[in-house]
Order: structure tokens, then C-alpha cells, then sequence
């Protein structure tokens, strides 16, 4: 068992951690913590984010580049938050963090005992799922990862996805120093399913506490999350767990598995 200092363990934390490990990170904990099958996984904590930033010294040209940037010029928005994201992924991740995501992802490979398991690579923004502000959904995941090499360069493509155009308007709205909004990278054991969904514990149409809604399709969820499908939904009562309710949609498309170890793609639905 290795000595982690930029890794955390998903059994290891709590929503106390939300600084470290971000919304995505902390919420996965404490389902872990309950008891509740989580597939496993660690997160690469906001630390590693900003001892790369420090390290290679991005902090000051990023600072610069902000400095006379008006969010309101589409032309210079997408320029600099473009500008921001290449140079965090041209520059070097430090070796100790290159380290410790080889080491964490060796053990997650012991445990799955198979060589090289696919890994779903999920930003969580330390800032996320605020009461005041939402920024779920504003960073980039990806699906059915595989190899150490793979994984740490999807981690370095989450960081850089903290700066598309969306992401530096969003946080200039709602005030936040953009330095001061770090990132976690949540690498989970993938789970190649047929069909998946979206649980809400609160009917989040009506806000009635006594029912559940799901939105399911088929393939992965990052059909329904993106966008991509109208999925299906349906009404559940908490008490007795039957369906009161259901709309069944008209699914086209499915998110599987593309089998090169470096992503997904999204194939027709057979009719």
C-alpha cells in the first residue's frame, strides 16, 4: 500500500473534504462511507491541481492573461480561455504526481485483476454544487480510460477544461477569483452498462419530497447528462417504491464503449 500525498482514496473521504476533493468527490465519499456500491476509485485532490500550476509556474501567466480580459467579448473569451488551456497542457506534470497517479491506478488494476481496466476520468471543481452557484457540468469526463499514460493525460485534460470560454464567464458572473477555484479529478472504475440513469431524491419538476424521479436510456449516462437523448422518466413513490408515472421517449442514440481504451462513441439505437 503506497503513501499518497496528492491522493485520496474514495473510502477515505467525507463532505467535510469539499476543498480537496470537490462536490463530485466528496458526494462519492459519503456513498462509500454508507456503505452504498460505488465502484472504486480515488481522487487526484485540488492540491495536485495547484502544486502543477505552482510548479510550473502558470499561476502568473494565467493571472496576466485574465488581467484585461473582458468577458464580454466573445472573440477575446474564447481566445484567452484558449490560450489558458494550451498552456496546461503543454506544460509538465511534476513527477511526484506523475507518481502517485501511476501508483493509485496499479492498485485499482490489483483489485480489478485484470490489466489495464477502463477508468471513467471525472472533473470536480471545488467550488461545485454551491448553494449560491452550480458549476456541475462545466468540466469535461471521460469514459472507458485505460493504461496509467492515459489516465494521467485525461487528468491534465480535466484541469484544462476548468478554463474553456463557458466555464471563465460563468465564474466572472458569479464573482469568483478564478484563481481561487481549483480542481479534483475523480478516477472511478468504469461500469460498462446496457442501460443508466439519473436518480433524483425530490421530484425536481414539482419539489414534492415524497416521490422519486429516474431518467434512464439505454448504453452510458453520458447520454442523458449531456444532452444527447430525451431519456426515458419515471415517477417513483418513496414509501412503496412502485411507479406512479411514466413517459417512455423516443431514444435514437446510445453512448458505448469505442474499444480503443481512450474514450467512447455514440451509436444508433436498433430499432
Amino acid at each position: 500500500m503506497h503513501q499518497y500525498r496528492y491522493i485520496k482514496w474514495l473510502h477515505e473521504v467525507t463532505r467535510n473534504d469539499l476543498e480537496l476533493v470537490g462536490g463530485k468527490g466528496a458526494n462519492l465519499g459519503e456513498l462509500t462511507q454508507a456503505q452504498i456500491e460505488v465502484p472504486p476509485g480515488f481522487c487526484v485532490t485540488a492540491a495536485a491541481y495547484q502544486h502543477f500550476l505552482m510548479v510550473a509556474g502558470l499561476e502568473q501567466e494565467i493571472a496576466s492573461l485574465l488581467s484585461e480580459l473582458d468577458v464580454e467579448d466573445p472573440k477575446q473569451l474564447q481566445s484567452k480561455s484558449a490560450q489558458i488551456r494550451e498552456l496546461i497542457t503543454q506544460a509538465p506534470v511534476p513527477e511526484e504526481i506523475v507518481t502517485e497517479v501511476g501508483n493509485a491506478y496499479a492498485e485499482i488494476t490489483q483489485r480489478a485483476n485484470r490489466e489495464s481496466p477502463p477508468v471513467a476520468v471525472r472533473s470536480s471543481a471545488t467550488a461545485e454544487d454551491l448553494p449560491e452557484a452550480s458549476f456541475a457540468g462545466q468540466q469535461d469526463t471521460y469514459l472507458h480510460i485505460c493504461g496509467s499514460g492515459q489516465v494521467l493525460e485525461h487528468v491534465r485534460q480535466c484541469w484544462a477544461s476548468l478554463w474553456t470560454a463557458r466555464a471563465v464567464y460563468y465564474r466572472a458572473k458569479q464573482g469568483f477569483n478564478h484563481l481561487d477555484v481549483a480542481l479534483s479529478v475523480v478516477v472511478q472504475k468504469m461500469v460498462n452498462s446496457s442501460k443508466s440513469g439519473v436518480m433524483f431524491t425530490a421530484n425536481p419538476v414539482t419539489n414534492n419530497t415524497e416521490q422519486m424521479m429516474i431518467n434512464a436510456s439505454w448504453g452510458l449516462g453520458e447520454a442523458i447528462v449531456s444532452g444527447m437523448v430525451t431519456p426515458d422518466e419515471y415517477l417513483v413513490d418513496k414509501k412503496t417504491l412502485s411507479v406512479t408515472d411514466k413517459n417512455i421517449a423516443e431514444k435514437s442514440v446510445m453512448v458505448v464503449n469505442g474499444g480503443n481504451g481512450s474514450g467512447v462513441m455514440e451509436v444508433s439505437v436498433a430499432k
